[in-house]
């Protein structure tokens, strides 16, 4: 049977037709793939690298900035804040903003070649985080803590100084406890302990933890609130969370990597303070500084980060003040 006998028009006609709906259906058909090419090039993206401690505050108040800006994808990495720096000025990744454990980090591997500015904005203390299957986890106190940590059968964990801060105040925690406690020689003697159990950053420790591979870790005290994780409190005289020991902290320090083979940077032990930073590299910086004006704000991003166990100390004085942002200066102070 020919097409005719269902279509009663003559073949002239039918090829009209068929040809006319093709090209009807190539034309919707690139319209639409246009429509969605400009669709996704209207999307906007974030890069931003961020200490390990960060992680559970960033994807929440990533989470709310997406709730107004639902077309901006944000891509993040979480690492030791001073590996966070070196992806920056070693491999040359773009990032759009830097949120580091420690504001020096940025002070000294990124400005001022990679970065202009530093600003301050959350604090944080030194904890010892257990587990309710630690050994002595019932006896342990902010007295007798070195003791049980020397102890054979007890195992503990820190993370690597060259890479994370939360290392290096693990080392100042321990040389401020010698001095604390008076026992000279307390710091080497833990330190030396347990090296096997050293990490990259902070919380890659945490599944040790669990799954009791050890007993103990240096950590961050937000961390712990936010795993939900039991946690001895320091003394304020070891643990980094008070300002009003700032001198008393500087009389401890601690070498790490720099920025070139064969050199070092010395940290000096002061109060625990967050900070970050937009590097020149930034692909998108308009729209970093608008991230980082909703992170910095009371009722957004620090109402979140506070809510983590990671209080606000803005605004705080900063060396670069007069190379920040205009809008970001509300949230500084000038030295």
């Amino acid at each position: 049977m020919t097409i005719s006998a269902f279509f009663p028009m003559n073949s002239g006609k039918l090829t009209f037709l068929v040809i006319g709906s093709c090209l009807f259906l190539i034309l919707t058909s690139c319209r639409y793939f246009n429509q969605n090419e400009q669709s996704t090039a209207k999307n906007e993206q974030l890069i931003i690298f961020h200490a390990g401690s960060l992680s559970i505050p960033v994807k929440e108040i990533i989470d709310a900035f997406n709730k107004t800006h639902p077309d901006v994808q944000i891509l993040t990495e979480a690492a030791g804040s001073v590996a966070c720096a070196r992806k920056i000025t070693d491999l040359n990744k773009s990032c759009d903003v830097l949120l580091s454990a420690d504001y020096q980090v940025i002070d000294n591997f990124l400005i001022p070649k990679f970065a202009t500015w530093n600003l301050k904005f959350a604090s944080n203390e030194m904890a010892l985080v257990f587990t309710d299957k630690s050994k002595f986890s019932n006896e342990i106190t902010n007295k007798n803590w070195p003791d049980v940590l020397l102890k054979d059968e007890v195992f503990y964990g820190r993370s690597d100084p060259n890479s994370d801060p939360c290392g290096y105040r693990t080392v100042f925690t321990l040389k401020l406890a010698e001095k604390y406690f008076g026992k000279p020689g307390l710091a080497d003697k833990i330190l030396e302990k347990d090296q096997r159990f050293i990490r990259p950053k902070e919380v890659d420790l945490i599944a040790l933890l669990q799954t009791n591979a050890i007993d103990y870790v240096f950590i961050y005290r937000s961390v712990a609130v936010q795993y939900k994780l039991p946690f001895l409190i320091l003394p304020d005289s070891v643990n980094l969370g008070n300002p009003a020991l700032a001198q008393w902290y500087s009389s401890v320090s601690s070498k790490i990597n720099g920025n070139k083979p064969g050199e070092t940077i010395t940290q000096t032990g002061e109060p625990m303070i967050y900070g970050l930073t937009i590097p020149v590299n930034s692909p998108n910086p308009k729209l970093a500084l608008e991230f980082v004006e909703f992170l910095l704000s009371d009722e957004n991003g620090m109402k979140i980060m506070t809510e983590n166990g990671q209080p606000s100390v803005i605004p705080t004085f900063t060396t670069t003040f007069s190379k920040l942002p205009e809008t970001l200066k509300p949230f500084a102070l000038s030295n």
